[in-house]
């Protein structure tokens, strides 16, 4: 294992951005659990990473699966450098969401599997080496629920809801990295970002270089959602 080795959680790893983080990280050296679906590219990288690749279970808005996660990472590595929160995953979505409720389902399946992996890692983050969060959101997991004419809050609203979090991490020595689009409602930069044509390898090492800079808000704006984010039907 490479001197620099750090433990890493990731979700929705199934494709997309998930995997490429996945993938990277591994070429890197890293120890990576990934959380997804049935998936021949994480087979095939657990061939060739062996030890390296740890597969915990992906359904982490359902009662019970992220805790799981959590015995297994705690069993295998004891502590845990990084959460990798990829809060644009379409894994949560079911074959019987009818297509006026995607998005919505889209931004309730995050907001719960972020609450309950949150959760599940924070006490093996509080014993990780200089441990950090990192929440990547889409357009659609961005959206706010309910009454758009309402500001963004905790309730209504994926990003927002990490934000109030940030209080509690950083009391805890957690850093808290946020990756959105820009908000109409609270921006959190005067800088208009350009939609650019990303793909799931060249926006994850974009954002494995800026991990290490413990950044507390970045914008990300793809043209090609379905390229980061693949909509699992």
């Amino acid at each position: 294992m490479a001197e620099h080795s750090r433990s890493f959680w990731v979700t929705g790893a199934t494709a997309g951005l998930g995997l490429a983080l996945v993938e990277q990280l591994l070429e890197q050296g890293h120890r990576v659990a990934a959380s997804s679906n049935k998936c021949q590219a994480l087979d095939d990288l657990a061939e060739r990473h062996g030890a390296a690749l740890l597969r915990v279970p992906g359904q982490l808005h359902t009662p019970g699966q992220a805790e799981a996660a959590r015995a297994q990472i705690a069993g295998t590595w004891g502590a845990l450098d990084t959460l990798i929160v990829n809060a644009g995953t379409c894994d949560y979505l079911t074959d019987d969401v009818p297509d006026s409720d995607v998005f919505e389902a889209i931004v309730s399946g995050n907001l719960e599997a972020a609450k309950q992996s949150l959760a599940s890692a924070l006490p093996l983050l509080a014993k990780g080496d200089e441990p950090q969060v990192m929440a990547v959101f889409s357009r659609y997991s961005a959206l706010q629920l309910y009454a758009p004419s309402q500001l963004p809050n905790a309730a209504n609203n994926v990003p927002q809801w990490f934000r109030q979090q940030r209080q509690t991490l950083q009391a805890m020595g957690v850093g808290l990295i946020l990756v959105a689009p820009q908000s109409l409602k609270t921006p959190v930069t005067s800088i208009h970002a350009t939609p650019e044509r990303w793909t799931a390898q060249t926006a994850a090492n974009e954002l494995l270089l800026r991990l290490t800079q413990r950044e507390g808000e970045l914008v990300l704006e793809a043209l090609e959602l379905n390229e980061l984010w693949p909509l699992s039907r």
